[in-house]
């Protein structure tokens, strides 16, 4: 682990040991360890079927049959259901957001209940000035939002309930560079409310100045990780296993 772990006292806000995960009879994780800091943006890298989404869905318990340890905030949950993992502040966003056709944005946005004994959710007014463009669509159909829109949208909704560790899973994925900006201005904006990030990400150079620390999978292991300030030194390395 590094120095800059170590000075963060106190639970790690996600800690993964030998995490092994399944879908029915594929074993798609093989003992994976990870561990994310209070305030940290970590991005999961990966060629596609490397085990990233997956480690995102099996945080979540979204998986089939899960073995090992996966603490969060100190609380181990390889054995709780969906709901209960939720509840200890954890927000999902996936890759296909999920917005709710017949509801207006903002009907959508208002949803999900906050958590219960969760402190600090954003409201609707914060949450509009973050994302001008979802205040000036409020009364849209959410069929009508362009696909940048509805990524906003989706990650608005977990602000919200007052999740603090929050799991990304490819947000940029096919959306306009001014939108994408728009995103990593976000991600600065909750790194700087004290929100946890986990990005699942394929587009490296939105992921690289936004985190602080990156992991490589590959065949559901971990291979690699290390500091922002390592990047350039792991260039050859991440060119190699990703094709950067």
């Amino acid at each position: 682990m590094s120095e800059a772990l170590h000075k963060n006292a106190g639970p790690a806000a996600l800690e993964i040991q030998g995490l092994q995960a399944w879908y029915g009879e594929s074993h798609v994780l093989h003992g994976v360890d990870m561990v994310v800091r209070p305030g940290e943006v970590v991005t999961l890298l990966g060629r596609n079927g490397a085990g990233r989404t997956t480690t995102m869905r099996a945080i979540m318990g979204l998986t089939g049959a899960r073995k090992g340890s996966l603490k969060i905030d100190g609380v181990e949950t390889i054995a709780m259901p969906t709901h209960r993992i939720a509840h200890l502040g954890v927000g999902y966003c996936p890759e296909e957001r999920g917005i709710f056709s017949s509801l207006s944005c903002e009907e959508n946005l208002l949803l999900p209940p906050r958590l219960k004994g969760a402190t600090g959710g954003m409201s609707v007014e914060e949450i509009y000035d973050m994302f001008p463009n979802l205040a000036e669509r409020r009364h849209s159909q959410g069929t009508r939002l362009s696909g940048g829109e509805q990524q906003m949208l989706a990650v608005a909704r977990i602000l919200r309930t007052g999740a603090k560790l929050l799991l990304l899973d490819e947000i940029s994925e096919g959306l306009a560079p001014v939108i994408v900006q728009a995103l990593a201005r976000m991600i600065t904006t909750l790194r700087a409310k004290g929100y946890t990030v986990v990005m699942v990400e394929q587009n490296f150079r939105f992921a690289a100045p936004l985190a602080d620390r990156f992991y490589v999978m590959e065949h559901g292991r971990m291979v690699e990780q290390f500091g922002a300030a390592e990047l350039d030194q792991k260039m050859p390395v991440l060119n190699e296993l990703l094709g950067v």
